[in-house]
């Protein structure tokens, strides 16, 4: 039974906080990196021929997941981190990351 006069503890959620803003950052950077594509600006190697590029660009993006996730999650593991500002900032990022992998946006550029 736990004591009612004893101050708990606040749990640290800056492991699971670092996960979700990671993956705002990797889709985010999807986005660019296929804008960057259409533009012409930067060109991803094909990785499997038959997939085509494709396979480089989302290669790119996971690997820049998973160094925002290993950055974040080095920084953050150990602190209390605020929920709302890391969820709202991911779901800016997936939906902006999102919206700038249509075909009618690259026409913009």
């Amino acid at each position: 039974m736990a004591s009612i006069g004893r101050s708990q503890e606040a749990i640290s959620n800056g492991a699971a906080m670092a996960a979700f803003l990671a993956a705002g950052i990797g889709a985010f950077a999807l986005g660019v990196i296929v804008i960057l594509n259409e533009t012409g600006l930067f060109a991803a190697p094909a990785l499997y021929a038959p997939a085509g590029g494709v396979t480089g660009r989302t290669t790119l993006a996971a690997a820049i997941w998973l160094i925002g996730w290993a950055v974040l999650h080095r920084r953050w593991r150990d602190r209390q981190v605020e929920a709302r500002v890391v969820f709202a900032l991911s779901l800016l990022g997936i939906g902006v990351g999102i919206v700038l992998t249509l075909p009618p946006v690259w026409k913009l550029f």
